[in-house]
């Protein structure tokens, strides 16, 4: 499939491809599945070993489809955005959604989505959807749509798939990006590609409570910034109000609430209505306030699951709540870093604005999430803009440029170099830039943020060690993300100035 070449720039010997896609979620899967249907040889490129290292097997609650009525989905979106959302981006996701969802899902792959009683299709609700349009499977419904997506993928005669190999900076030539150089070589391997995808997933390794795995350490914005590519909507980070409050933290699905668990504060008190008209289902960002404001006031946030056939409906769930020793019916819970809803900023088709560079999945910004993301949205995003950019980046020939030449006189790092400079990086996230952001701390996390990129600089310069790139990207990523916090002085979805709020965290606000 893909060849061997040698550049006369490099040292190391190089492949070409038609089109090297790097992440391996549903929307890196989508794409590679996308480009070898129009008969492009495809590799992708992924830093997992293992499913359950990409965010989408992490997925639980489902897969949002318009059933039907995509004018319904749309104002959700944008009702759930807080009026941010692009609505012509949102029109390519709606109506798009459900010719994915059969085709792929549906009919490529054969997930068995959970059905009623009466064998139809299980459509359940979550948190600011006003319809049941939601396809799930138990509460671990990314688990079910990755696996089969991935061996799928691993199976299909075009595409190649390469484990436990990451790819440390895109190979750029006068505004067109020509492939990437892997850690696969002590100095770098050079991939050049007609067309390059980048689907690495979220930030979650920048903050110490995420919903994410430990390696989405944001590579695909930091390389794609430092390439010159346009990066937007940074600040807007959202947490999930209901993660396991407590070691190991997990999620607890919005489907839970979406069937009927009750949120209730350290007084046994349901407190939703105070802040929202619609209650527990209100939107993902003023929920994660109001849990915040609620541990803040009575000491802590239970999710009481008493309403459900909790055991029996999320057997996922509820083992682990098992293997964490809790009983009863009230799970105590917290906010934690879920999803980044800006990034690498793409157009309908994921073209980001260097030339035959394409961004997909979480670390783009496609504007259907504006400041703030609409439940079980993440994964049909991926899937429409997976599919739609692999078909986009074909046709095009690999060109062989110059490509970085890495240089590795130094491979070893001082002991726990990367992990106490990303325990820093953590600190610095969830003290100035989490749930509550005021405006002189920001300008304090950037000085900090630069400092730490600067030794980070430092060694990077003569060691290409892979903790040491995520470490770099992390950096990368968490300075744009303080940047873009800092120059939005307005509160908004996910990104609440204190300053500009004018009242405290855990005062319920008016309901208009």
């Amino acid at each position: 499939m893909t060849e061997t070449t040698t550049s006369t720039a490099t040292t190391t010997d190089g492949e070409t491809t038609d089109v090297l896609v790097v992440g391996s979620g549903i929307a890196g899967c989508a794409a590679a599945l996308s480009a070898a249907r129009e008969g492009a040889d495809v590799l992708l490129l992924t830093k997992a070993t293992k499913p359950a290292d990409a965010s989408t097997d992490w997925a639980q609650g489902g897969i949002s489809t318009t059933r039907n009525d995509p004018e319904s989905l749309k104002e959700d979106i944008i009702a759930a955005s807080d009026g941010t959302a692009d609505p012509a981006a949102v029109d390519t996701l709606v109506n798009h959604a459900d010719d994915a969802v059969e085709d792929v899902l549906i009919d490529t792959l054969e997930i068995d989505f959970d059905e009623t009683a009466d064998g139809d299709l299980d459509y359940t609700r979550e948190a600011a959807h006003s319809e049941f349009r939601i396809l799930h499977v138990d509460a671990a419904t990314g688990t079910h749509i990755l696996r089969p997506f991935l061996q799928h993928v691993d199976n299909h005669e075009r595409i190649e798939v390469r484990q436990d190999t990451a790819a440390l900076e895109l190979i750029t030539a006068e505004g067109r990006v020509h492939g990437v150089v892997s850690d696969e070589e002590p100095t770098g391997k050079p991939i050049y590609a007609g067309a390059t995808v980048l689907a690495t997933g979220g930030i979650g390794a920048l903050y110490s409570r995420s919903t994410n795995p430990d390696d989405a350490t944001g590579d695909g914005i930091a390389m794609a910034a430092l390439a010159g590519a346009d990066v937007t909507d940074m600040e807007y980070i959202q947490f999930h109000p209901t993660a396991y409050d407590g070691e190991d933290p997990f999620l607890l699905s919005e489907a839970l609430r979406g069937e009927g668990a009750i949120l209730r504060n350290g007084d046994g008190e349901r407190f939703m209505d105070d802040y929202h008209s619609q209650g527990d289902l209100a939107p993902r960002d003023v929920v994660a306030r109001a849990v915040e404001a609620e541990r803040e006031a009575t000491g802590e946030v239970v999710l009481d699951v008493s309403p459900l056939e909790f055991e029996a409906d999320y057997p996922a769930i509820a083992e682990k709540c098992r293997d964490r020793g809790i009983e009863g019916d009230e799970i105590p819970v917290a906010p934690s870093e879920h999803f980044l809803c800006g990034g690498i900023d793409v157009d309908d088709r994921g073209r980001t604005s260097l030339d035959r560079l394409y961004a997909v999945g979480e670390c783009a910004r496609t504007g259907v999430h504006g400041a703030n993301r609409l439940a079980s949205t993440s994964l049909l995003e991926g899937l429409v803009w997976g599919l739609r950019a692999g078909d986009d980046a074909t046709g095009f020939d690999p060109d062989i440029v110059e490509a970085p030449e890495l240089l590795n006189r130094d491979p070893d790092l001082p002991a726990r170099f990367a992990a106490e400079k990303f325990t820093r990086l953590q600190q610095t996230m969830d003290e100035y830039l989490g749930l509550e952001r005021d405006p002189d701390e920001i300008a304090r996390a950037s000085a900090v943020l630069r400092r730490l990129k600067g030794e980070v600089d430092a060694y990077i310069r003569t060691r290409t060690a892979r903790e040491l790139y995520e470490l770099r990207n992390a950096s990368v990523t968490a300075l744009l993300i303080a940047r873009a916090a800092g120059e939005n002085t307005e509160s908004i979805g996910c990104h609440y100035v204190a300053a500009d709020a004018g009242e405290s965290m855990a005062e319920p606000p008016a309901d208009d």
